[in-house]
């Protein structure tokens, strides 16, 4: 998991400073353009670190966004769904390459920041994942707040009731969303995924409900899209 997360963090240094350098005016051209941004930092680096596989890599950054642009070039997608799309499809198409290549190893690094994004992968790939939340201010229907908790019902089997009672509170404030003013539906929004981000921290801290991993994952990716609802906001 540690090299999957160095590549995630080369991958986001491409997109802020190669992404920048180019911006054009069509979105199949600038899905793949942000494909090579991608690729040619994570390429160096796994080239540095000694991994091989780079072809297959650099392969899991382009397939998925050729895969939307058929359906994009018939007009079935927008622009928008096509990047969207491509970010959240290539993390499974780069664990695919990671499982197949896991018995080649590069040279360890003993830099202590490398090993501590590695030690952190889930907050490196939440930051990955949320990374066009900051470019394109998105406010997520109230409805995923209660799909994010149901993922703690399913694991708090061990405390149901608390688990249960988070949950109505969300199901409470999901009402409160739908009766209330477009403005101040949104500030409820932001309220509720920056509130799900602290419920993640007391699990991350406490060990408990949940894998680590997930509260980590879970707990950054709330904060980011809580912080950029509010950007949008004011």
């Amino acid at each position: 998991m540690r090299h999957g997360a160095e590549m995630l963090v080369a991958m986001l240094a491409g997109m802020a400073l190669l992404g920048p350098l180019w911006t054009p005016e069509r979105a199949d051209l600038a899905a793949l353009w942000m494909a090579a941004s991608m690729s040619v930092p994570m390429a160096l680096w796994m080239r540095y670190r000694g991994h091989g596989r780079i072809a297959e890599m650099c392969a899991a950054m382009f397939v998925p966004y050729l895969v939307l642009l058929v359906p994009y070039w018939f007009g079935l997608l927008d622009g928008d769904a096509v990047e969207m799309g491509g970010h959240l499809l290539m993390l499974p198409a780069m664990a695919v390459v990671l499982v197949l290549g896991r018995h080649e190893h590069g040279t360890p690094s003993t830099n202590p920041v490398i090993r501590t994004l590695g030690d952190h992968w889930p907050a490196v790939i939440a930051l990955a994942v949320s990374f066009d939340f900051w470019q394109a201010h998105v406010v997520p229907p109230v409805w995923t707040l209660l799909l994010c908790q149901a993922a703690y019902l399913f694991w708090g089997r061990r405390a149901p009731r608390v688990q249960l009672a988070v949950f109505s509170l969300y199901a409470a404030l999901a009402v409160a969303v739908i009766m209330s003013s477009p403005s101040a539906g949104v500030l409820l929004i932001a309220f509720g995924w920056g509130a799900h981000a602290v419920w993640d921290l007391v699990h991350h801290v406490r060990n408990a409900v949940v894998p680590r991993w997930w509260s980590e994952f879970c707990g950054v990716f709330d904060l980011v899209i809580a912080v950029t609802i509010l950007i949008a906001w004011f």
